[in-house]
C-alpha cells in the first residue's frame, strides 16, 4: 500500500510506493543445431553452434562429431545417436527432391553472392611467420572452393579450411587459413570459386609494413623542432627586414 497524508479540508495525498529495481536480464545465448543437405558437394552438413560460434561439426562418413577446437571436450553421444542423425539426414534428402519437384518453375532460387576479407591473425611483423586468414561470408548455397595464391602462383601447402558456420540471416560462413611468412613485395590472392554459378570473388592482400610508434613519435618531435626553429629564424628575418627598412628612409636635416 501507498502511504497518504490529509489535512482538515484537503483530500489526502498519496505517495507512490519506491518499486525496487529489477535486476538486468543476463544477455541471451543460442545453442543452434543445423542440418543442411543439398545436391552440390558437400550434400550433407551438420553443425552445432554456440552465438554463431561453430562448436562441432558432424563428420558423416565416420559417424561422429569433431569439435573445431582441439581443446574442446567430445560431445555426448547420448544426445543424439548416430543413427538418429543419419536418419535425420536421409529425412533432409527425401524432403530437398519433393520440395525441388514442388517449386521448380515456380519459386525463385536463392542465392548469395560470396564476400570475403582477408587478414592476419597476429600483427604485422615482416619476415616473422604468421596465418592469413580469409573469411568467406553471404554464402548461400553453401557449396564454395577456397583457393590461395602468392605473387600469382598456386599454394596448397599450411593450408586449412572450415566447415560451413550457419548465420542468424540464414546464410552460411567459411574461413580458410594459410600459413605465411610475409615479405615486402609480397601479394597473396583469396580465390573464392562457385562452380555451378560460374562467380568467381578474388581478394588481394599486401603486407603494409607501419612505422613502429616510438620512432614515429620521435620522427613527429624531430619535425615539429625543426618547423618551430625555422619559424623562428623567419621571424628574426622579418623584424631585421622592417628594422632596415625604416631606418634606411630616414633623412637627416640638410643631407642631399
Amino acid at each position: 500500500p501507498s502511504p497518504c497524508r490529509g489535512s482538515a479540508g484537503h483530500p489526502p495525498a498519496c505517495t507512490p510506493a519506491h518499486t525496487p529495481a529489477l535486476p538486468a536480464e543476463p544477455p541471451a545465448h543460442v545453442l543452434a543445431e543445423v542440418l543442411f543437405c543439398q545436391p552440390d558437394m558437400p550434400s550433407l552438413g551438420l553443425t552445432l553452434t554456440f552465438d554463431d560460434d561453430q562448436l562441432f561439426w558432424f563428420n558423416f562418413p565416420g559417424s561422429c562429431w569433431t569439435p573445431h577446437l582441439p581443446d574442446l571436450p567430445q560431445w555426448p553421444s547420448a544426445v543424439e545417436t548416430p543413427l538418429q542423425l543419419l536418419q535425420d539426414a536421409t529425412l533432409c534428402q527425401d524432403l530437398r527432391r519433393s520440395l525441388t519437384d514442388l517449386a521448380t518453375g515456380k519459386l525463385p532460387e536463392s542465392k548469395g553472392i560470396p564476400v570475403a576479407n582477408v587478414f592476419l591473425a597476429q600483427p604485422l611483423v615482416l619476415g616473422e611467420p604468421n596465418t592469413l586468414v580469409c573469411m568467406v561470408g553471404n554464402i548461400f548455397p553453401p557449396a564454395v572452393e577456397i583457393s590461395w595464391q602468392l605473387n600469382e602462383v598456386s599454394v596448397t601447402q599450411g593450408v586449412t579450411d572450415t566447415h560451413y558456420t550457419p548465420t542468424d540471416n540464414l546464410a552460411f560462413v567459411r574461413f580458410s587459413y594459410l600459413q605465411v611468412t610475409p615479405a615486402a613485395g609480397d601479394v597473396y590472392t583469396c580465390i573464392v570459386t562457385c562452380k555451378r554459378d560460374n562467380v568467381t570473388v578474388i581478394t588481394y592482400w599486401v603486407p603494409q609494413s607501419s612505422v613502429p610508434s616510438e620512432e614515429l613519435e620521435t620522427a613527429l618531435c624531430g619535425a615539429a623542432m625543426a618547423l618551430g626553429i625555422l619559424l623562428a629564424l623567419l621571424g628574426i628575418a622579418m623584424i631585421l627586414v622592417s628594422w632596415r627598412s625604416t631606418h634606411g628612409t630616414a633623412r637627416t636635416p640638410g643631407s642631399p
